[in-house]
Parts: structure tokens; C-alpha cells; sequence
């Protein structure tokens, strides 16, 4: 279980280091209307935990960031709108951190930046020369590169969140998902994302492919 009240004052440092000395309205009701939305029901994999992990990976990261406290306001934000029979969640994530940011006296180049980091994590696929991009989507994956007993654990709370899809079509999405990511240059793009996550994550999503292509999923 993710730590709540760390949480809150982890929201109200990141906040206050991007709005500057300029200041604004209270981080606390920014905080919980996350935190509201990162733990409702629907959610089984994308909960506070997965929060509080990828903000512990920024952390672990974050001497390759341009800013880290954007890619940190960017984590808290990315998957703040999430239904898993949406296809929209990041874009509708990003809008809510256009407005929320804005409003809680983050600069528009800081809120854009927010946005931007938000809506590319819809592909992971960062660009050479985006290394606060690099940095969130290395700590959004990280989770790929678990031991066997958490990523198994992984696995089963994505498809608990997908309980409405029929085995077939769940395994062909999960299956599609994962060549895609496989077919990345590299899932990983700080150097030590590189160095210490990429052999084994790639190791667990073959393995995860194989066994989807030949174990049925028992039924939900």
C-alpha cells in the first residue's frame, strides 16, 4: 500500500519547485483530487502504488532529467483518468493537467511541458534529445523489468482491470501490446535504464508472449 501522507507532501514539493517563488493557491486539494482519482475502483495495476513506484524511479533518475520536478508533476498526472475500456486516458490526462497546473500557478511553459511529457506515454518511444521524456517513460516501465513473483503479479492486476474482455480478444490485445514494445529500438533510454532494466524486461515480455500464445487464460 502506497504511503498516503508521503504522497501529499512528495505532490506539494514537486508543485512548489515548478511554480517558483511566484507561489499559489494551496497544493493540498491538488493532491487529493489525484489521489481520489488514482484510487477508485476501477483501478487494479494503475493504483497509488503504481504512482509511488514511477515516482520512486524519477528519483533513481533523475540526474539525466532537464527538470525533474516536471517529470515528477508529469507522473502524478499520467494516468490520472483512467478507464481501461477508454482509449483516451492520456490525452484526457493531459488536459486535466493543462487545467489543474495552470490554475495552481504552474508557468504555461511548465504546464505545457507536463501535458506534453503525459501524452507520450501513450508510445514510450521518447525522442534522442527529450531527456525529461526519456526519464518518465523509463520510470513508467520500469515495472517490466520486476522480478518473476512481482511481474506475474503485474500481470494478473492488468488483467483484472481488463475483467470485461473476453480471454481470446484480451490475449490478442496483451499480445499485441507487448510486439509493440518489443519492436522498440530500445524500451529504455537513460543509461541506467539501459544497463539495468532492459535485458531482463525484455526477457519477461517474451516470456509473457510465449505464454500467451500458448496457455489459455482461465476465465475471470
Amino acid at each position: 500500500m502506497a504511503d498516503l501522507d508521503t504522497l501529499r507532501i512528495r505532490f506539494a514539493r514537486a508543485l512548489e519547485a515548478a511554480r517558483g517563488p511566484a507561489g499559489g493557491p494551496d497544493p493540498a486539494p491538488y493532491a487529493e483530487n489525484l489521489l481520489t482519482r488514482w484510487r477508485e475502483p476501477q483501478r487494479r495495476y494503475h493504483t497509488a502504488g503504481h504512482l509511488a513506484a514511477v515516482l520512486d524511479r524519477v528519483d533513481d533518475l533523475q540526474e539525466y532529467a532537464r527538470d525533474p520536478d516536471v517529470v515528477r508533476l508529469a507522473a502524478w498526472f499520467h494516468d490520472a483518468v483512467y478507464l481501461p475500456d477508454r482509449s483516451e486516458n492520456e490525452e484526457r490526462s493531459a488536459r486535466l493537467a493543462e487545467r489543474a497546473l495552470a490554475e495552481a500557478g504552474v508557468p504555461d511553459a511548465k504546464t505545457a511541458e507536463v501535458a506534453r511529457l503525459v501524452r507520450l506515454t501513450v508510445t514510450h518511444d521518447p525522442a534522442d534529445d527529450d531527456p525529461d521524456g526519456q526519464v518518465l517513460c523509463d520510470a513508467d516501465l520500469a515495472v517490466l523489468a520486476s522480478p518473476p513473483s512481482a511481474y506475474a503479479a503485474y500481470t494478473a492486476a492488468v488483467r483484472e482491470e481488463y475483467h470485461f474482455v473476453p480471454n481470446d480478444a484480451f490475449r490478442a490485445g496483451r499480445a499485441a501490446t507487448l510486439r509493440q514494445l518489443l519492436g522498440l529500438p530500445r524500451l529504455f533510454r537513460t543509461p541506467y535504464g539501459a544497463e539495468h532494466w532492459e535485458a531482463t524486461a525484455r526477457y519477461n515480455l517474451s516470456s509473457e508472449l510465449e505464454m500467451l500464445s500458448l496457455t489459455p487464460l482461465e476465465p475471470s
